[in-house]
């Protein structure tokens, strides 16, 4: 198993313009490099993920932290209030049943493709290669 040094690990889909985004919008606000980042379609989620309960071919944003998989709007939400500060006040989210934060990202995922395009994975400046996790 690859080492993290403990720090969570924010899977996305590599392709969808919208997920490269969000992971650009988390390494901005994110001062103390908490995270580190791989794609779903990396070698590290097929290694990370092979002995989990979790679907493999999952196309939702995943966030690996302490040991466990947070999917969907959960992922979303546990990322963001791990930037700390004033973004912790994305936890008010929690009070919005799962099956209803869920459906919402469902939706916009489902039309993602079509409403933001596909491209390339980010290639990570020289400075932020080292929280891009390959293999």
């Amino acid at each position: 198993m690859m080492v993290t040094g403990g720090k969570p690990i924010l899977f996305f889909d590599g392709v969808c313009n919208l997920c490269n985004s969000a992971i650009q919008f988390i390494i901005k606000r994110d001062k103390k490099a908490v995270f580190r980042f791989a794609s779903l379609q990396s070698e590290v989620w097929k290694e990370l993920s092979k002995d989990a309960d979790i679907d493999k071919q999952i196309d939702s944003v995943v966030l690996y932290q302490k040991g466990k998989f947070y999917t969907k709007s959960t992922a979303v939400i546990k990322s963001v209030s791990n930037l700390g500060g004033l973004w912790m006040l994305i936890n008010i989210a929690y009070l919005i049943p799962p099956f209803l934060r869920n459906k919402l990202y469902d939706s916009v995922a489902s039309k993602r493709y079509k409403w933001f395009g596909t491209g390339s994975c980010m290639i990570p400046t020289p400075e932020l290669k080292s929280r891009f996790l390959e293999g």
